[in-house]
């Protein structure tokens, strides 16, 4: 892998400092091409957002002014010059784009490439960021608009409909649990991995604008307000996607998911082994389990309140999955900085 750059194409100018947007699009490609996720070790390059340190909510109400200030504060600095503040402003919103990207595709390998790509054009951008809005809104809306046009995975290209996926749930067969000794992993965890990926599974039957808005107001709680800036919006109209994604899927599950109706036959313990034949469920590469952080709703506000009983026991369900670490771009991209021959040329890596 080439770690250094053509000097035309690390300065300052073509970092977002100053020039056109083709020396933006030629460093975006350059950098691409040089942070290659499978050049990277990605069971140990994981974000920084951890229990104990920093981890700061850009969706929650109470802490969005504190958040937004020191977000504007690395930014400022960043654009200044100084690398310590890019990286931590990217270190701190890498787990949140992440954990939005691997529920939009359903492939762990698509959802890092998008996070990838997505704090890319933040940081060929970060210049052009002049405070007309929150940093949280202009970075989201990067994310949301990439995350609508990115490249859809294998099981999204199918085209797959609610329709369809009662079908193969029906006749996928049910059998008992591997021998424990045959898999790398522990079998609760298998069967969370066979969960996980089911519901996940079940986001993909509807369509992008709907999974967005289920995934940012269901998943982390984003609220109406913040949901219609980042996805550009009224508020009005971000509360209907939300709505008609949730009665679709709660409809789907209330039909066919034993988790919530246990008269249903469906029982993810039972469809495991099934889905590790059909490639769904890897053992040596688990998709939605890896790098478990914490629970969804341990990091993000919630809008319960706005449920029923039923629909609530839906949304917990799903706010009960990992929140995930995510491949450290930061760190890669300091180092690729690091290694540049050229570093005294970056006023500011944006």
């Amino acid at each position: 892998m080439r770690l250094s750059l053509e000097r035309t194409q690390i300065s300052g100018t073509a970092l977002g400092l100053g020039g056109g947007k083709e020396l933006r699009r030629t460093v975006t490609r350059h950098f691409v091409g040089c942070l290659n996720w499978k050049s990277m070790k990605r069971s140990k390059d994981i974000s920084a957002v951890e229990i104990g340190g920093e981890r700061i909510n850009p969706f929650s109400v109470t802490e969005t002014q504190g958040t937004d200030t020191a977000d504007e504060e690395l930014v400022s600095k960043a654009q200044a010059g100084d690398k310590e503040a890019l990286e931590k402003l990217v270190r701190r919103h890498q787990a949140w784009v992440f954990n939005i990207a691997i529920r939009m595709v359903w492939s762990r390998e698509i959802a890092e490439d998008a996070t990838q790509e997505i704090l890319i054009k933040v940081v060929t951008k970060l210049s052009t960021f002049r405070g007309h809005s929150r940093f949280r809104t202009w970075l989201y809306r990067i994310a949301v608009n990439h995350l609508l046009n990115v490249r859809k995975s294998e099981f999204e290209m199918s085209g797959i409909t609610f329709a369809d996926m009662g079908r193969a749930l029906d006749e996928t067969p049910d059998f008992d649990l591997p021998d424990p000794k045959s898999v790398p992993v522990e079998l609760p965890l298998l069967v969370e991995e066979a969960r996980i990926g089911c519901m996940t599974g079940m986001l993909i039957c509807l369509d992008r604008r709907q999974r967005l808005a289920f995934i940012l107001g269901e998943y982390f709680g984003v609220t109406s307000e913040v949901g219609g800036e980042v996805m550009e919006i009224s508020p009005e109209n971000f509360r209907q996607l939300l709505s008609r994604a949730r009665r679709d899927l709660y409809q789907f599950m209330n039909e066919k998911c034993g988790l919530v109706n246990t008269a249903n036959p469906c029982r993810c313990a039972k469809k495991t082994r099934s889905f590790m034949q059909a490639g769904y469920v890897d053992p040596n590469r688990m998709e939605f389990t890896r790098s478990r952080l914490a629970s969804v709703s341990d990091v993000a506000p919630h809008r319960l309140n706005e449920l029923e009983t039923l629909e609530r026991k839906h949304a917990e369900l799903f706010r009960d999955h990992g929140f995930l670490a995510s491949p450290d771009l930061a760190t890669r991209l300091r180092e690729l900085i690091d290694q540049s021959p050229f570093d005294g040329e970056i006023n500011s890596v944006c």
